[in-house]
């Protein structure tokens, strides 16, 4: 019984970890004017009506606000921005129901089919003609109910009979086509969808202003008396969701897609290829609503050179035939690559590819929502914690979490196989921090794969003493991204590069570390050396590279320990050297627009380094990291001390105002040496077997630091 209470709502997308769960969120005020509490369900009426379940939205979320998934919104016949109203309604408990898949599946799929499918829609209310998604069987969970017993709205219970209609089943089920409400415009979906894209929420909102809206809406445009965007390129590294927008953008506004790559493109015969590139645009404009979509642009539309015939001929037929957009009508063409500065020039102005969108990789609250869109449907134990899997993933990009999920999940798979599990007892498994950790062992964030990329577990608590050094530190890498109004409210640049100098082993690789850890960035660790090339130019490459990917993983730290091996003074250096240099200059200069980005250096050698370099604008802040004096001994000795079973006798005020000269390199061996020595003690007095009953017992005393003091000689 349908009731007299009702509001009209302006449709979004719903939260990531609601995806396929038949969930609308409404406001407080709207729940209390429509007087249902959650779990009630409400009828969802646009161009058709769609039943789903209530649950209470964000406080942020306006009062005038739906958020439903794609699913929810194909039921209803509805895009994001459209209106609908909302009535709450009563259901009855279903005695039966029967769902048809729309991927194929065999016969003897049936019974686990079956098994997932009531699982997923336990609790939900249904109709016939509905989709819903069963996350835990991926892309192919897509289903259409075909039958309902009672017929009409009914709700999921545990004594559901879930049927599952499989060709060749002696089941006589209608189709999908004939349960439709005989609405043959039913949207299809069929990848993916807004709610499946994590931490890309502004990335996409511009996405959808340059394409859904053409799109969807081209009377604005042309009452405006202005043309809409032709093309958009998306960039960024490897895996960061480019395909995943596109494809997620065409089935929202019920466009014909056509992906296409370069290798399917190319010919050894002359013409060819443009002839395919014709046929392609031909077929978007014969199909319109289109999106043509280039995966990895680069290497169709590279840069003209006198040497590269066939990608000539490739370049100038796309010119044209992006020239000609407007007689094709409806057609969007979208770009995607990480290699943007080797797209031809002339593909990048404006009436061609007229907006440039960077898809980066994710911060760790973009991380977050990943994870929640890959886990959404995976069982997971109390002690699986995404916020910490979040912090601790520096560096991953969508792909990178997906396989970590698909990792975890394996794992899970082979510990329960391990313990003998059937099967049935197979469905059952769940995912637990441990396999995770095992996910983590396995898989190596791509942004920053080609470097020696970290994600520092070390901070200021880790580095004795040095106070001055941490605080400069604080106020030139986290003030600007912590406090970038503040900055901008006194139109001040922060500082685009910090040098660490002082004696060797004082800290200087260590404070670095920890600063990365402390800000939650990502943090490159370039050795000087490795660097150099003996072939002309491939040392400046190389530079430009570490640079290149630092800024497609920003927020992030370029830490080059000690530079004073590539940025000698030069005149008094290998030309190799001096053409390093210059490439740094160079891209030093360019920093102060990227508060993301912040370079690191440290030497102890800074004289040697080109005075260039050390200039206002490049590493303007010198940061003298000098030998600790004896409070910042007994720091460190503490740091290093923390967690080891001292001895009653040891006195490390006392060793401290000793040990003049030694660095924190010098201290953190010492401690080192006395630790060994009482283990080789204890093993030579014990042996094995009562080495294992005694560990607890083993103790540091004064004579191991006695005699590791003279084997540790201070560095100073």
């Amino acid at each position: 019984m349908t009731s007299e209470r009702s509001v009209t709502l302006t449709v979004r997308g719903a939260e990531k970890r609601d995806g396929g769960r038949g969930i609308a969120r409404i406001s407080d005020a709207v729940r209390q004017r429509l007087e249902v509490l959650s779990g009630d369900t409400l009828a969802i009426e646009g161009d058709r009506t769609t039943v789903v379940k209530m649950w209470p939205a964000a406080a942020t979320v306006a009062d005038d606000v739906i958020q439903i998934d794609a699913e929810t919104r194909s039921n209803a016949g509805v895009s994001i921005g459209d209106t609908v109203t909302v009535t709450p309604i009563a259901v009855e408990d279903a005695d039966s129901i029967t769902v048809s898949p729309e991927a194929e599946f065999s016969l003897d799929d049936a019974g686990t089919l079956e098994v997932a499918v009531k699982r997923e829609l336990r609790d939900r209310p249904v109709s016939p003609g509905e989709r819903a998604r069963v996350e835990r069987l991926g892309d192919a969970g897509l289903f259409t109910v075909t039958r309902t017993d009672p017929d009409g709205t009914v709700r999921v219970t545990g004594d559901t009979d879930v049927n599952v209609s499989l060709p060749g089943l002696a089941d006589a089920t209608t189709t999908p086509a004939e349960t439709a409400s005989g609405d043959d415009e039913a949207a299809e979906i069929t990848g993916a969808t807004y709610e499946d894209i994590g931490g890309l929420d502004d990335e996409l909102r511009r996405v959808r202003e340059m394409i859904e809206l053409p799109l969807a809406n081209p009377e604005i445009f042309r009452r405006l008396g202005i043309d809409p965007p032709k093309g958009v390129l998306l960039y960024g590294p490897p895996g960061t969701g480019k395909t995943l927008i596109a494809k997620a953008v065409a089935n929202e506004v019920d466009a014909h897609f056509i992906s296409v790559s370069g290798p399917e493109i190319m010919s050894k015969y002359k013409g060819e290829s443009e002839e395919r590139l014709r046929e392609i645009f031909d077929d978007a404009a014969e199909n319109a609503p289109a999106i043509v979509f280039f995966d990895e642009l680069d290497s169709l539309g590279g840069k003209r050179d006198e040497e590269s015939d066939v990608e000539n001929r490739l370049v100038a037929q796309m010119l044209s035939l992006m020239d000609g957009l407007e007689s094709r009508g409806d057609v969007v063409v979208i770009g995607a690559t990480n290699r943007v500065d080797a797209i031809d020039p002339a593909l990048r102005r404006g009436g061609r590819f007229d907006r440039e969108i960077e898809i980066g990789a994710p911060d760790e609250s973009g991380r977050r929502e990943i994870l929640d869109v890959h886990t959404r449907g995976m069982p997971l134990t109390d002690d699986v914690d995404l916020d910490r899997l979040a912090a601790t993933t520096h560096g991953f990009v969508g792909a990178d979490l997906h396989a970590l999920v698909t990792e975890a999940a394996m794992a899970a798979l082979r510990r329960s196989r391990d313990e003998g599990a059937d099967d049935r007892e197979l469905l059952d498994v769940t995912v637990s921090r441990e396999d995770f950790n095992a996910g983590m062992a396995s898989v190596d964030p791509s942004a920053m794969r080609e470097f020696v990329a970290e994600a520092p577990t070390v901070t200021f608590d880790d580095v004795g003493g040095l106070d001055e050094a941490k605080q400069t530190l604080v106020e030139a890498v986290e003030w600007p991204l912590a406090y970038a109004n503040l900055f901008e409210a006194t139109n001040t640049d922060p500082p685009s590069g910090v040098l660490l100098h002082g004696p060797p082993g004082t800290g200087k690789t260590l404070l670095a570390r920890a600063l990365a850890g402390e800000s939650d960035v990502n943090f490159i660790h370039v050795a000087g050396p490795e660097l150099l090339d003996r072939y002309v130019g491939e040392s400046e490459k190389a530079v430009r590279e570490v640079f290149e990917r630092a800024r497609q993983a920003a927020p992030s730290i370029v830490f080059f320990d000690e530079i004073d091996a590539i940025a000698a003074q030069r005149g008094e250096s290998h030309e190799v050297t001096e053409r390093v240099v210059s490439q740094l200059l160079t891209e030093l200069d360019g920093l102060a627009e990227n508060p993301n980005l912040v370079v690191l250096a440290a030497t102890n050698r800074r004289e040697a380094i080109d005075p260039a370099l050390l200039r206002p604008g490049r590493l303007e802040s010198h940061i003298e990291v000098p030998a600790p004096d004896e409070a910042g001994r007994r720091k460190i000795l503490a740091v290093h001390a923390d967690g080891k079973p001292l001895g009653d006798d040891v006195d490390l005020d006392a060793l401290a105002a000793e040990l003049e000269g030694y660095t924190g390199a010098d201290l953190e061996a010492l401690v080192r040496n006395a630790s060994m020595r009482a283990i080789r003690e204890a093993a030579d007095a014990w042996g094995v077997a009562e080495a294992d009953r005694n560990a607890e017992e083993i103790a540091v005393k004064e004579k191991h630091f006695d005699a590791a003091r003279e084997h540790v000689q201070p560095t100073l």
